[in-house]
């Protein structure tokens, strides 16, 4: 995986145990050091990209969904939001941002945040970083029950696709059992 360029996370919402692995995963691979046992004493702790949201029984990891219309990009009005390429992630130029929070007011997801020393906004950027190196993204990597992974735009498509092709053909065969009946 050279980079992440097309490719979106999914969350398995079934598998998911809420045991936060995501979370520190993510806060682990965006500190100074990127070692858990050094990032805990770093001066600057390390801020988690992700949080895992309850919802009733089940636990859903949330976050940036890396629009294909983002908001937050069109409203910056820095441009420190962006993306290098067409389908890549977005990302924050931290030199750029200058902290007006616009862009965590029009999320859809509430998944932009503030910086620890709230200058600017940090976000997931799909460990990019990680991307450039061959590896998935931190959260992916530490889900223990695979509940998030990291698909191929196109696969997705092809596989909600087929999902729903199936319903279909389901539903078409139990109308014509109820008609016989």
């Amino acid at each position: 995986m050279e980079n992440n360029m097309g490719k979106a996370i999914m969350v398995i919402v079934e598998k998911c145990l809420a045991c936060k692995s995501c979370e520190i995963a993510c806060a682990v691979a965006h500190s100074e050091s990127k070692v858990i046992e050094k990032a805990i004493t770093e001066a600057s702790k390390p801020r988690k990209r992700v949080t895992v949201e309850a919802v009733g029984e089940n636990s859903v990891p949330m976050q940036c969904r890396h629009c294909e219309d983002a908001p937050c990009i069109a409203i910056c009005p820095t441009a420190a939001i962006h993306r290098i390429h067409a389908d890549g992630p977005i990302l924050i130029d931290q030199e750029k941002c200058i902290g007006c929070k616009y862009c965590l007011m029009v999320c859809p997801f509430g998944v932009i945040d503030v910086s620890n020393d709230g200058k600017v906004m940090i976000k997931c950027d799909l460990c990019f970083e990680r991307a450039k190196m061959g590896e998935e993204p931190a959260c992916v990597e530490a889900c223990p029950t695979k509940a998030i992974v990291l698909v191929d735009e196109k696969d997705l498509a092809t596989g909600r696709r087929k999902r729903a092709a199936e319903e279909l053909v389901t539903s078409s065969e139990q109308g014509r059992k109820r008609k016989k009946r």
